[in-house]
């Protein structure tokens, strides 16, 4: 079960121990576990949206957008911010792109991008809780951490050293895409219409930013790996909610 606590540890702020440093084999096998860690972030949104009945849609809104962040302890919005940042200062050079990158620092570009992603998360929140489709909320971070192992698997890691080298070298490139088509089917299965357009809206963003990735570094890095994540989970929660 280590790549799972793993993945787990990587992905939440969730109280897990490792018992010791993992090996490489085993960072790459939690890349398995990515899509489950996705789910059970959005189980417990719908939890959390059962135990807020009754509170005005708006505070509720508020209140599981930043559980929602919480959760993973805003990992992936670092990521965003630090990839709008190089995207925009990089001026279509691929070297000055990285370097922005790993830069520490947030520039008036990745303020910007972290208000309009989070104010276009509250927004699709308001109108699903007001449609009483609290329930949906598991579809984006599903879809969201399910498709790291998507972008891992069929795209170069193109910054060495680090956690993303471990997991674009040691994945289970055979056992993946069985884990992938598992999960498509259940989100398809539970999720309904409402998972097949999830589904639809998160591949097309997916192949969109994966065009962009390539075009720019030839690959991915942890920073666009988390950008995708987010926007992945930004353009779900909004398909839905213009759908009801």
């Amino acid at each position: 079960m280590t790549p799972l606590w793993i993945a787990l540890q990587f992905l939440t702020r969730l109280p897990v121990r490792l018992s010791g440093m993992p090996t490489p084999e085993q960072m790459g096998r939690s890349l398995l576990w990515y899509p489950t860690v996705g789910a059970l972030i959005g189980l417990v949104l719908v939890v959390a949206q059962l135990l807020l009945a009754g509170t005005a849609e708006l505070l509720q809104a508020a209140l599981l957008l930043t559980l929602w962040v919480a959760l993973s302890g805003g990992l992936h919005l670092d990521g965003l911010a630090d990839s709008a940042d190089a995207w925009v200062g990089g001026f279509g050079d691929r070297e000055r792109t990285l370097a922005i990158m790993k830069d520490p620092r947030s520039g008036p570009i990745a303020v910007v991008a972290l208000v309009l992603l989070l104010l276009l998360k509250f927004s699709a929140l308001v109108v699903l809780l007001q449609a009483g489709e609290g329930a949906l909320l598991v579809l984006a971070p599903w879809l969201g951490r399910g498709l790291l192992p998507f972008l891992f698997r069929c795209t170069p890691y193109v910054r060495s050293g680090g956690l993303g080298q471990a997991l674009a070298e040691h994945m289970p490139r055979r056992q993946l895409p069985w884990v992938l088509a598992l999960h498509a089917a259940a989100l398809l299965l539970l999720g309904g219409a409402a998972g097949g357009l999830g589904l639809l809206v998160a591949l097309l963003a997916l192949l969109w930013l994966r065009h962009l990735m390539c075009q720019r570094l030839g690959g991915t890095t942890g920073d666009t790996a988390g950008a995708l994540v987010e926007i992945v989970e930004c353009a779900v929660l909004v398909a839905l909610a213009v759908s009801h």
